[in-house]
């Protein structure tokens, strides 16, 4: 989600006016998921790079991460949305956290859709965390490193619990993917967008998935064999 601060400053502003008018572009985003039915939903949030901006900014961004949830719990858990955190949440300020954690329970049992919100997230540090892990288990001799295989990796990320990304939206003009889930995207459609991210709308979405529907997802494979399948 891509673009607040140039929004903003275009318009004569402080960043932190564009984080603030950021809040109905991802309310577009969940109000598209639930209308196509599509089960998941991430939004990159907060990076772990992004804790060296200015304090004013970190802490605007942490105050509105918490007066959003107070806003917006009851209306995820009426949307029977699941919440999800994903990064290294022990960051956080208590408060934030706690918020978190709290919608995270609330919304538990919910079945309609899961929204995952990658906070004080970088994909780099997760793929360490999951090296680490396994390397623990061989030392210990709960896991044999012949047994280690794709899998058994993605079941020692933070998303274990999820399916890869089908689809990875950025918007603002810029053409990376900036430390974002970086093994789930090995077979994700992209899309870069100019659009900065306040001016993202339902309509917007849309048009990307339309543009994703079109798209032969081969995975390795020919299109012939794609056909005779």
């Amino acid at each position: 989600m891509d673009g607040n601060g140039r929004w903003a400053k275009s318009r004569g502003e402080e960043r932190t006016f564009g984080h603030k008018n950021a809040i109905a572009a991802v309310r577009n985003a969940i109000n598209a998921c639930n209308e196509v039915h599509i089960p998941y939903l991430t939004l990159y949030t907060f990076s772990s790079e992004n804790w060296s901006r200015p304090n004013e900014e970190v802490n605007t961004l942490m105050n509105l991460l918490s007066e959003t949830l107070l806003l917006e719990a009851e209306e995820i858990f009426t949307k029977g949305l699941r919440l999800h955190i994903i990064g290294d949440i022990e960051k956080l300020p208590a408060l934030v956290r706690d918020q978190l954690l709290n919608v995270v329970d609330l919304t538990k049992d919910n079945k309609k859709g899961n929204l995952i919100l990658a906070l004080s997230y970088g994909a780099q540090k997760e793929i360490l965390n999951a090296v680490k892990q396994i390397s623990k288990k061989v030392k210990a001799g709960e896991l044999n490193e012949d047994e280690i295989d794709e899998k058994v990796f993605e079941n020692h990320l933070y998303t274990k619990d999820f399916p890869p990304v089908d689809l990875m939206i950025r918007t603002s003009g810029e053409v990376r993917i900036s430390n974002f889930l970086l093994w789930q995207v090995a077979y994700a459609e992209m899309q870069f967008l100019d659009i900065l991210w306040p001016d993202f709308t339902k309509e917007t979405f849309f048009q990307c998935i339309v543009d994703y529907q079109i798209k032969e997802r081969r995975y390795g494979k020919t299109s012939e064999q794609l056909e005779v399948e």
